[in-house]
């Protein structure tokens, strides 16, 4: 049968797929719409399939924060490839992704590709489709979502980090910069209260083996092995960091001065702790020219 130029614009609006595969599934429902969508979403099912497999280290950070601004969702959604991730389709799911997770606030990943958005679809589905039309792999890695009595402080450094923090006491300006030094300086805990005894052992142990190296007397590698330790503890907790607008100030200084606490905080990174997959173009290359050599 004929399929017009008009109804297959109007499948690819729908679906987002390429003129030929809507043309073919068109012909293949003998030109009923909603049939043809049914059976591109099934396609696009099977093919999101087979690239669920795919390394997606890739991908942005998004964020959205509740209008009284004492609440908001973090969420990472990654891909395969960084033009990808700088795709508006891709950036815009993950926007969505970001506005449902606030407003559900669901209990894991499974729960959120449960969750259904505006369009009727549930965000899976949603994702299925975008797997089909993009050629990638899409996944949703983690999600939080944070409340805070009095400041939230949220900050997006471009796309690819995004920090959530929940402050007690301060005001709106500090929470915003807090959200900023957290996203530069990376911290793991906010007080040395929260590393765990077996982690400062550890690195008590390493900083001994090496003051011993040193040649230096047990008093003396005693005090060098607690003041290397401050000094490491500091760096990875946030009060004992330097702040990065003020480095001759700690943040714990900062804090005290503003009256003002760290109850939590979240820091996304893209990727982060993600295995790459390293590809070797040169051993790509080669390989292609010998198979092209026995054919």
């Amino acid at each position: 049968m004929s399929v017009t130029a008009e109804v297959v614009r109007q499948l690819r609006e729908r679906t987002g797929a390429g003129m030929m595969e809507c043309k073919k599934a068109l012909v293949e429902t003998q030109g009923n719409l909603d049939a043809a969508a049914e059976l591109m979403r099934k396609q696009g099912l099977a093919k999101a399939d087979k690239k669920a497999t795919r390394v997606a280290a890739e991908g942005v950070i998004a964020h959205h924060v509740a209008a009284d601004g004492r609440s908001a969702a973090l969420v990472e959604v990654n891909c395969e490839t960084d033009f990808v991730a700088r795709e508006h389709d891709f950036q815009a799911f993950a926007t969505e992704v970001a506005r449902a997770a606030l407003a559900s606030r669901p209990a894991n990943i499974e729960a959120l590709q449960a969750l259904k958005l505006a369009s009727g679809e549930t965000i899976d589905e949603h994702r299925r489709a975008l797997v089909a039309k993009i050629g990638e792999n899409i996944s949703l890695r983690r999600t939080t979502t944070l409340t805070s009595s009095a400041h939230l402080g949220s900050y997006l450094h471009g796309s690819r980090i995004g920090v959530l923090v929940a402050l007690e006491g301060g005001d709106a300006t500090l929470a915003r910069d807090l959200a900023m030094h957290i996203a530069a300086s990376n911290p793991r805990y906010i007080s040395l209260a929260e590393v765990p005894a077996a982690e400062q052992a550890k690195e008590r142990e390493i900083l001994t083996e090496q003051a011993q190296k040193e040649g230096k007397s047990p008093e003396i590698a005693a005090k060098m092995v607690e003041g290397r330790l401050r000094k490491s503890m500091g760096e990875i907790t946030l009060l004992g960091q330097p702040y990065v607008k003020d480095p001759d100030q700690s943040v714990e200084k900062l804090l005290k001065s503003a009256g003002a606490r760290v109850r939590e905080f979240v820091r996304y990174e893209v990727g982060a702790g993600i295995e790459k997959k390293q590809e070797d173009f040169v051993a790509e290359v080669m390989a292609q020219v010998s198979a092209a050599g026995r054919n």
